[in-house]
């Protein structure tokens, strides 16, 4: 049974930082893709980022780009994401997504001025 459980968000003023975290099991995670998506209030649920399974290919949304960065280590199983330079329009519930479209709960993070 596949489990994604996220954790590290909270509340961070503009240009903060903050490293959420993905702890995965019970699939092989050091050979999946994985995904960052977050969902803003009323808004849709959005990628953000995603990454292969050795790290060697990681892709960004146009809005995190230079911001954030996504890393993975496959011997933890778990996937990361560091969010530099926090905006307001940050603000959103954070999920990890493996392959197949099984996510997380999520973790809240929310930036304020």
């Amino acid at each position: 049974q596949v489990q994604l459980v996220e954790s590290g968000g909270g509340l961070v003023q503009t240009g903060g930082s903050l490293r959420l975290s993905c702890a995965a099991s019970g699939f092989t995670f050091d050979s999946s893709n994985m995904y960052w998506y977050h969902q803003a209030p009323g808004k849709e649920r959005e990628w953000v980022a995603s990454i292969n399974w050795n790290g060697a290919i990681r892709n960004y949304a146009e809005s995190v780009q230079g911001r954030f960065t996504i890393s993975r280590n496959n011997a933890k199983e778990t996937l990361y994401l560091q969010m530099n330079d926090l905006k307001l329009e940050d603000t959103a519930m954070y999920s990890c997504e493996a392959p197949g479209g099984s996510r997380g709960q999520g973790t809240q993070v929310i930036v304020s001025s």
